[in-house]
């Protein structure tokens, strides 16, 4: 019997659907579930795993629990508070979104892993969402300082995340292909599991073993609409206009990704006697004004029936930005920002409910995975003395949530297909 039937359509009941979906979203991306059936073929000689982002260690991990009987060496980069147990692979944490002292490290002792390979050995790479800020050593005299420098402007300015990570890319030691190149000529397998809208594996993480850096030109287009005010050594670099490496060449596979994870929050839907409509995973631009566009979509369907005749649940993915004005300093996180959007379009509608977190569990810099909208959340708000407006203003959306007793905390999942939104239409 479907766990749900027996309850009515009440605010208790909604929260425990999408509670539900999230879970079941993330479950879906988990490594343990995923990773063993892409395994390569075990090799001759030596193999050798590396990586870097939010689910490396986890990623690890179930490498070694699917290979017992191979040598396994290797280092893997991710945030701190996201790593796992591993008895054979080297796990390092170290910064995130902003690359600190040990993404260096990490960097530095993942090049060593991969040198004096041969024809016969395997590296495996083990890419996820983050690996970007957690593996990072600059070329051509970039500190990283000057790194970190970048990144936060570009985190700042609303930039969508292929393009913070074609700067990335540019001024990289490891990036762009880089690592397959120090691994030549063993031969190398990545798996991903997919942050990026899109999904392009060489855009996650940065792409150390696929792809190439984009040239100059385009890196100076970046900065310039962006106003990026560049430090002399970056600039210099991106001065001597090199020409990119030669694309990198491997055998890749794709793990995980925000389709297959709406695809399971979906599943859980229709056992809930839900109509599950998809409305893409690979949705971008300001969270704040895409909660105005799902609202209207959302109240189109309570009242239409169009795009989904209610009781519905309609689900996206993919990675919005919030542009920050140079005196914005709020706590909050971009799932937490469309929703607090989100509230304020849907003015106190009756039938709508939502959930919107981010896969890895954290939204932001905070403690949370996102949040949750219900029918009352203004006039709770209103009675608690909020002005949700100036807090959206600015981009305190955590400080709005925390105080209506709404956050969605998980802890790190160690996992990370990106946001998850849902939004429920009784």
């Amino acid at each position: 019997m479907n766990r749900f039937s027996d309850a009515r359509f009440s605010d208790v009941w909604a929260r425990e659907i999408l509670l539900a979906v999230f879970h079941a979203a993330v479950k879906s991306a988990d490594p343990f579930t995923t990773l063993a059936a892409h395994l390569p073929q075990k090799p001759k000689g030596r193999c050798v795993v590396v990586g870097a982002g939010k689910a490396s260690a986890r990623m690890a991990a179930a490498v070694e629990a699917a290979w017992p009987d191979v040598p396994l060496t290797g280092v893997v980069a991710t945030r701190y508070g996201h790593a796992q147990p591993t008895a054979r692979i080297e796990v390092i944490e170290a910064g995130h979104p902003v690359p600190d002292a040990n993404s260096e490290a990490a960097a530095r002792r993942i090049l060593q892993a991969l040198s004096h390979l041969g024809p016969s050995d395997l590296v495996l790479m083990l890419a996820s969402g983050g690996g970007s800020a957690t593996m990072a050593l600059g070329a051509g005299g970039i500190t990283l300082a000057d790194k970190a420098d970048v990144t936060r402007q570009l985190l700042a300015s609303g930039a969508p995340i292929h393009e913070i990570n074609a700067m990335r890319r540019y001024l990289s030691a490891v990036k762009g292909g880089r690592l397959a190149a120090a691994a030549a000529p063993a031969r190398i397998v990545t798996l991903v599991i997919s942050d990026i809208p899109g999904d392009n594996p060489a855009d996650v993480a940065s792409g150390p073993t696929l792809g190439a850096p984009p040239s100059a030109s385009q890196v100076r287009e970046i900065t310039a609409r962006y106003r990026l005010t560049l430090p002399e050594t970056v600039a210099a670099y991106i001065g001597r206009n090199l020409p990119p490496p030669e694309p990198a060449e491997g055998e890749v596979h794709v793990i995980a990704s925000a389709m297959t994870a709406l695809r399971a929050a979906a599943d859980v839907a229709r056992g809930a006697n839900l109509t599950p409509l998809i409305l893409g995973d690979a949705i971008e631009g300001e969270a704040a004004a895409l909660g105005v566009v799902m609202a209207g979509i959302a109240k189109s369907c309570a009242r239409h029936g169009q795009p989904a005749a209610a009781p519905a649940l309609l689900l996206s993915g993919g990675e919005t930005t919030v542009t920050l004005a140079n005196s914005a300093g709020g706590r909050g996180g971009r799932n937490q920002e469309f929703l607090l959007s989100l509230a304020l379009s849907l003015h106190e509608h009756p039938d709508i409910w939502a959930l919107a977190g981010d896969s890895d569990g954290i939204d932001g810099t905070e403690n949370a995975a996102g949040a949750i909208v219900t029918p009352d959340t203004l006039r709770r708000a209103a009675t608690a003395g909020l002005d949700l407006r100036n807090l959206l203003a600015r981009h305190a959306s955590y400080d709005a949530f925390a105080a209506l007793g709404d956050l969605v905390v998980t802890g790190p999942t160690f996992t990370n297909v990106n946001d998850i939104r849902a939004i429920l239409i009784g």
